[in-house]
């Protein structure tokens, strides 16, 4: 059984949401704030945490950030409608998906299913090292290289890097990425477009002037092999 941490403010929120992941056989563990939810954590590590970002006290973001210094726990955000700000940093936190309030509970119950089988699809790589001039990327380690260096990826960069070497030259749909990278047969493209930004600024000499992870504009990415 997976064990997922619930943190949000509401009450009402928490019970709905704890009572459709619980119908859909997970462990359910509800906290209202950030402090709760890092103690939670640092007791009983969750498979996944469903975290709101408008908390008191710790703010969702950082509690965010915290968790990503300690690991690769999947996290799924719930953001108000009108908080893109938010929702991009958080993606860019390394969050894995993000919902918007008000939403389906039925729908956040689908969003963590993706999520979970996707991270249980990474807990067994490929062992295939993927080498692209001074760029190494070791799936069974769950690390990169770029000359030599540790690339600092989160989870689903380094599954987006891993993706794009593996298929270097063909373009991908933003689309096409949720669907492969991701597992999502629905999602919000931007959640793309932020991890690719983030991945470029990481892999290439000038972001502004890639030469490797390119925009094919219109029609989305392709991975320039080296020469």
């Amino acid at each position: 059984m997976t064990h997922v941490l619930v943190v949000d403010d509401d009450a009402t929120v928490r019970e709905v949401v704890a009572s459709y992941l619980r119908a859909s056989g997970h462990d359910v563990v509800e906290v209202a704030d950030g402090e709760q939810a890092l103690d939670a954590m640092r007791r009983t590590r969750a498979d996944l945490v469903v975290l709101d970002l408008m908390l008191p006290g710790i703010d969702g973001l950082e509690v965010c950030r915290r968790l990503r210094q300690d690991g690769d726990v999947p996290v799924i955000m719930l953001t108000a409608l009108g908080a893109e700000t938010d929702r991009i940093m958080g993606l860019a936190l390394g969050a894995d998906d993000y919902v918007t309030k008000p939403f389906s509970p039925r729908e956040l119950a689908l969003r963590v299913d993706s999520v979970l089988r996707r991270a249980g699809q990474q807990a067994a790589p490929e062992a295939e090292v993927l080498t692209d001039g001074d760029l190494v990327v070791e799936p069974a380690k769950r690390s990169a290289t770029l000359g030599g260096r540790p690339l600092a990826l989160t989870a689903r960069e380094l599954d987006l890097l891993r993706f794009l070497v593996a298929r270097a030259g063909p373009v991908w749909s933003r689309d096409d990425l949720l669907r492969e990278v991701w597992g999502w047969s629905f999602g919000d493209r931007s959640t793309v477009t932020v991890h690719v930004r983030r991945l470029r600024e990481k892999v290439e000499a000038d972001p502004t002037h890639p030469v490797r992870l390119l925009t094919v504009w219109g029609a989305g990415y392709r991975w320039e092999a080296a020469r």
